[in-house]
């Protein structure tokens, strides 16, 4: 039976090393060692464990007498969680990144898995909390009789010390930090590493024969079964408000109007792709915003009906400028902010991409995601 270390990694590469020395100290053979992880993760892992040979990888083995012949690790081993475009992500911060990642853990998994010779050791120790849960829904999917999920604890002093590795042989003295952050000295011989095994109950059996055919898109296999629908970006012109996440703000004609603006422009984009990340090809340069003064004005007027508009001044909203264009946008986020929360924002406020004077302002939300009742 040939076994296979599986971890999650953020910015600590120690804890593939630390994984590592648990296994053996409990006698368990590791013949080959795969990691998931960001483009920040990977380039720790390459710099600090296997770099040149000479990496805290390569001293552990020639420390412990371990041939380095007998684990499969190197840089092909490190798999990273990419976008769209096969570009490296930096981190994973948010629900889309997420979704990649359990992407990443469920196609990565399903290979490893699929040799009944194999027992995989899943190490769900390193990186965000959700990197741990995506590993464990991975192992919960495709896991075997034989596969193990496992975290490692270690002693509070030496957990995420960027000098430590693993205990070496002979002990040496490093630095620590307590907890006000002063600096003092322990040997390493005092650090306890604790392979702690996690019951995990696998639904592998319940999986048809199509379904283990190859892997899995999330949706297919967990999201769609737990998940919250997917919000909808709601202004609503008649009711003055705006809807989203089952929350409402209130907001005046005149930003409302500049708001569905944006939305409406975003929501009727043709341009053919799946989806809009990362794409800004109908956001808008401040000249384009301007010549679209007669759209923005139909729409306050449709918004605010009661009021006699011939009557009104031709500034703000049906005197659009540079400065008062700020000043309503401004004024939108703080609506949107306070009836929303801040970590919404960079969803559904009117954002800016580019440097000055080239600035053009546009709605990230996805065109799928916006509905205008009007």
């Amino acid at each position: 039976m040939k076994n296979i270390l599986l971890a999650v990694v953020g910015l600590t590469p120690q804890v593939i090393t630390e994984t590592l020395f648990a296994l053996h100290q409990e006698g368990r053979q590791v013949d080959a060692i795969h990691a998931i992880t960001t483009r920040e993760g990977k380039e720790g892992i390459n710099a600090r464990l296997i770099a040149s040979g000479d990496g805290h990888y390569h001293r552990y083995l020639k420390e412990y007498s371990i041939n380095p012949g007998t684990i499969a690790f190197g840089p092909d081993h490190v798999h990273t969680v990419t976008d769209d475009n096969g570009i490296e992500l930096d981190d994973i911060s948010g629900e889309e990144e997420n979704e990649r990642l359990l992407k990443r853990c469920l196609e990565l998994t399903f290979r490893l898995t699929r040799d009944p010779e194999t027992a995989v050791f899943f190490s769900i120790a390193g990186g965000r909390k959700t990197m741990s849960a995506c590993l464990m829904i991975a192992a919960q999917f495709y896991g075997r009789p034989q596969d193990r999920v496992f975290h490692v604890l270690i002693s509070p002093e030496f957990e995420s010390n960027r000098d430590f590795f693993y205990p070496p042989r002979p002990s040496t003295t490093i630095e620590l930090r307590d907890k006000a952050g002063q600096p003092y000295f322990k040997e390493t011989k005092y650090a306890q590493i604790n392979l702690v095994p996690l019951p995990f109950v696998s639904i592998r059996d319940r999986l048809s024969d199509v379904m283990l055919k190859e892997p899995k898109d999330p949706a297919g296999l967990l999201l769609s079964l737990i998940r919250e629908e997917i919000p909808l970006l709601v202004i609503d012109l008649p009711q003055r408000k705006v809807v989203f996440k089952k929350r409402e703000a209130d907001m005046s004609p005149s930003r409302l109007a500049l708001y569905a603006f944006f939305a409406m422009g975003k929501r009727d984009c043709t341009k053919d792709r799946a989806t809009c990340r990362g794409c800004t090809d109908c956001y808008l340069e401040m000249e384009e915003i301007l010549a679209c003064q007669s759209q923005i004005a139909d729409l306050y007027r449709r918004i605010d009906f009661s009021r006699d508009h011939a009557a009104m001044s031709d500034s703000g909203i049906l005197g659009l400028t540079k400065a008062n264009f700020n000043s309503t946008k401004s004024k939108i986020r703080e609506i949107l902010q306070q009836g929303f929360g801040l970590y919404t924002l960079s969803e559904i406020a009117i954002e800016g991409v580019g440097t000055k004077p080239d600035t053009r302002y546009g709605l990230r939300i996805d065109r799928d995601r916006i509905r205008v009742i009007v």
